[in-house]
């Protein structure tokens, strides 16, 4: 049993071991070719996230989509390369809107060299993104656009929040489907597309990706809370400190809004507060890591992502199909 790929996934058998890692290895010289340019500043700064490392989760569903066509077909790596150069390219641009000081443990591209340089990077290797996909024929270029489309709309909801009379929760799910759901399923819609399989299973392996994607946020937010480790490159109770109202936040004001338990109401006051204190911000994130909230949070996450596995039931039975079912798996276990 060998380990590859993101959260440990075991891939038993050996071909595909080998396939996922040339793959994979493939893709990280198109990163860092794609992110070259003449001018060496502006290499230094496209290559900081690359050289950072990351999961590199959506090539690997690239890799893994693909296996149920052909995963030599010669757009597979770039498209992974194409989905991978946009999720780092959102991840400057988060940073700069969130303020945030590091990513992937290392200092991040606004706090090293300012908002407007990490702005224009990310500007970059979305440029770099576009000018691959133009080689891989209009479909590509018009699966792509709808996605970031997805994304900047679901970008664009999380800012502005709820319009009044919309349920917390349900905006929040819509966010995370925009945002992080989508460049996912693009990822098994690429791998299975460049594969030329047929358009159903193209489609079941998209659905998956959708499901799975935001499976994998909310394991993010459940882990932000519960975790004592930095596995997502941030402290625990970041998004706490910075007042984001991740899943947990909102099931607890929910569950507040239902019962009014007095605990409750004074919790949701504790995270209103200003939690730049230290130590107003450890008894906030240890009230939340004890309540009922966090609990549903986890099953929220193992709901969607056993929506994902549901999804793959039409696809043949094969090494593929239970690396992606075991991904599931892997999302669940991080969320607890």
């Amino acid at each position: 049993m060998t380990v590859v790929g993101p959260f440990g996934l075991s891939v038993r058998d050996q071909a595909l071991e080998a396939d996922v890692q040339a793959g994979l290895a493939a893709v990280e010289e198109g990163l860092l070719e794609a992110t070259k340019s003449e001018v060496p500043f502006i290499t230094e700064a496209a290559q900081h996230l690359v050289r950072a490392g990351g999961k590199r989760f959506r090539p690997l569903l690239v890799m893994l989509a693909a296996q149920f066509g052909d995963p030599y077909a010669p757009g597979v790596v770039p498209s992974a390369v194409v989905v991978e150069l946009t999720h780092l390219a959102t991840l400057y641009h988060d940073d700069v809107m969130d303020e945030a000081a590091v990513r992937r443990g290392v200092p991040s591209a606004n706090t090293r060299w300012g908002n407007s340089v990490a702005v224009l990077t990310g500007d970059f290797l979305f440029a770099r993104a576009s000018h691959i996909l133009a080689d891989l024929g209009p479909e590509a270029v018009r699966v792509q656009a709808e996605a970031f489309e997805r994304l900047v709309t679901g970008q664009i909801l999380e800012t502005a929040g709820p319009q009044d009379g919309r349920d917390p929760v349900d905006h929040y799910l819509d966010v995370l489907g925009g945002k992080t759901g989508s460049l996912v399923a693009v990822s098994c819609r690429f791998g299975a597309m460049m594969s030329g399989v047929d358009e159903s299973t193209v489609n079941v392996l998209t659905q998956y990706g959708e499901r799975l994607g935001v499976a994998f946020q909310l394991a993010d937010d459940v882990l932000d809370i519960a975790s004592d480790s930095h596995e997502s490159g941030k402290t625990p109770g970041t998004d706490l400190r910075e007042g984001i109202a991740t899943l947990p936040v909102l099931r607890l004001r929910e569950q507040a809004a239902r019962g009014g338990r007095p605990e409750d109401l004074a919790l949701c006051e504790l995270l209103e507060s200003d939690l730049s204190d230290d130590a107003r911000h450890a008894r906030a994130l240890a009230a939340l890591r004890a309540h009922p909230a966090l609990e549903q949070a986890r099953r929220d996450t193992v709901r969607y992502a056993e929506e994902a596995r549901a999804a793959l039931a039409p696809l043949p039975e094969c090494d593929a199909k239970r690396a992606l079912q075991e991904l599931c798996d892997a999302v669940v276990h991080r969320a607890g």
